[in-house]
């Protein structure tokens, strides 16, 4: 595991789903409803509670977000 120089758990996932996300100014809930997932999931990914989301979320994601899945993973 990757920790941060606070001792956090680095991750990088919700790291760039945070970034992608403001700088296409699209809202959480608007991500879940459009990429069919629940809010909760989107959530828990964002905030680094969900640490190793699925292929299949992370697919759904980035398509919402024009993206490929290397750029929420890189």
């Amino acid at each position: 595991m990757l920790y941060d120089k606070k001792g956090m758990l680095n991750n990088k996932i919700a790291d760039n789903l945070k970034k992608i996300r403001a700088k296409k100014g699209l809202s959480l809930e608007k991500i879940a409803r459009i990429a069919d997932l629940s809010l909760n999931t989107i959530v828990k990914v964002e905030n680094g509670v969900n640490t190793n989301p699925t292929i299949e979320t992370l697919t759904k994601i980035a398509k919402e977000l024009e993206v490929g899945v290397d750029d929420l993973i890189k």
